[in-house]
């Protein structure tokens, strides 16, 4: 099987909101980069990078590291993924979401020519059903209980609050969503980095109080000595997101028990096979594990979802539902409903572009 075609589409989706907002910044588009590996047999792989400012990738970096490995990628069959890995790592040091949307289109293409759902190539299905997390903007205390309202009527169950660094606020915004929702709501909180070490675990006890069952990056990405400090000083499970942006910070934290959890992302890890990675190194230390918010078009969300659901180990809530507040998405396959979302057993990675 030879590559006939690698083409680049922009994708820009509003936001339902265009005022949401979390603590290192707001913007009224989601932006990503659609990959679509043409092979000589007629089908196609698609894969989504995901342009995540915050984690260093921007729209036109992403287009700009692909066209730089197209040349590289086609003088491969594209069945021998580690020998394009291979090649385009020794090529391009970093660039992990451009990396991952061509390690996803290579394997919802090996899939299809398979003629198998893409989880067959990692073992198989063990789960087909995600309980899904919702993320809730920074707003004041009662505006995000109200939000967190319409989605427990819509029938979410899990809730991740993003905080600002504000302590006393922040322990509010916990408080009102509490008692909005009442003890049948799992609560968690993203800080984005917003908190010292010394106000991180002011902060989070302050919330502890109303069920948390999670807080997410609390201090400075490269704060490994602060983590640990704020991991080992609070009662609820505390895990890295920012922090774990590469194989190698995954086995940093995993190896010196920085913290109790880490949130997987396949753009940050550089695709399916890095992450399948980082969760046996998070499996080898006892590091607990999940997948966290791949926001984005759903073509981001179901190979990640393919892989996840092959994983025996996942221990809470994954992300996969951030579609659900974004507009215009031009693939379609994945729904959540009643707060879940089902993993459907068709071919390649279940999402195809919407017919126009």
């Amino acid at each position: 099987m030879k590559i006939t075609d690698i083409r680049l589409d922009q994708c820009i989706l509003r936001k339902e909101d265009p005022n949401w907002r979390f603590a290192l910044g707001a913007n009224p588009t989601t932006e990503g980069v659609i990959v679509s590996i043409h092979s000589d047999e007629g089908l196609t792989g698609y894969g989504y990078g995901s342009a995540t400012a915050h984690m260093g990738a921007t729209r036109d970096g992403i287009t700009n590291t692909i066209e730089k490995l197209t040349p590289i990628i086609k003088e491969h069959d594209p069945a021998a993924m580690s020998a394009i890995r291979t090649a385009i790592g020794n090529a391009v040091s970093g660039n992990n979401q451009a990396k991952a949307a061509i390690d996803n289109a290579l394997f919802d293409l090996a899939a299809k020519t398979k003629k198998v759902p893409l989880h067959e190539l990692f073992g198989g299905a063990l789960r087909t059903e995600f309980p899904v997390l919702r993320i809730l903007a920074i707003k004041q205390p009662e505006e995000m209980a109200e939000q967190a309202q319409k989605l427990f009527d819509e029938g979410y169950r899990y809730f991740k609050i993003k905080v600002h660094g504000e302590v006393d606020l922040d322990i509010a915004r916990v408080a009102a969503i509490r008692k909005h929702l009442g003890e049948n709501a799992n609560l968690t909180v993203d800080a984005n980095q917003a908190y010292s070490p010394k106000d991180a675990i002011t902060a989070i006890n302050g919330m502890a109080e109303y069920r948390l069952d999670l807080v997410e990056q609390p201090v400075a990405i490269d704060d490994y000595e602060g983590m640990k400090l704020v991991t080992n000083a609070v009662p609820v499970t505390v895990e890295a997101d920012e922090s774990a942006g590469s194989i190698e910070q995954v086995s940093t934290l995993v190896e010196n028990q920085i913290v109790d959890a880490i949130s997987l992302k396949v753009p940050k890890l550089g695709g399916l096979w890095n992450t399948l990675a980082a969760a046996k190194i998070c499996k080898s230390g006892n590091v607990k594990y999940r997948f966290g918010a791949h926001v984005g078009s759903r073509l981001l969300n179901a190979p990640a979802m393919h892989l996840a659901s092959t994983l025996p180990d996942i221990w809470y809530a994954s992300e996969f539902g951030e579609f659900e507040r974004l507009l215009d998405d031009p693939f379609e396959g994945i729904d959540v409903k009643n707060g879940v979302i089902e993993l459907p057993d068709t071919i390649g990675a279940s999402v195809s572009p919407i017919s126009t």
